[in-house]
């Protein structure tokens, strides 16, 4: 008989793992990785194809989670490409 999987075991945050960001259980893959995939086109499925130790299973409860809480995800990962932009230019500026 197959097990049953509590799908609100596949998605956690703790504290001292990436930051406290929510990632899949297991792994340091966090939802916002999994948003970031998703938002830049790829499918599920392509997204287990990329990341093979993942299950679609995890990819799916990661897109819930994401779309639970998008307001607020998407906000971090603005504000993450902000930083990095910034970053970049600084570095640049330093190089010339």
């Amino acid at each position: 008989m197959q097990t049953i999987t509590d799908i609100g075991t596949l998605i956690v945050s703790t504290p001292e793992t990436c930051g406290g960001r929510p990632r899949i259980a297991g792994h340091r893959i966090t939802v916002h990785n999994i948003a970031i995939d998703f938002n830049a086109g790829m499918k599920p499925e392509e997204i287990v194809a990329q990341r093979p130790q993942l299950m679609l299973a995890q990819v799916y409860a990661a897109l819930a989670y994401y779309y639970a809480n998008k307001e607020v995800i998407d906000t971090e990962i603005a504000a993450e490409i902000e930083e990095y932009d910034r970053l970049e230019a600084e570095y640049t500026a330093k190089r010339q």
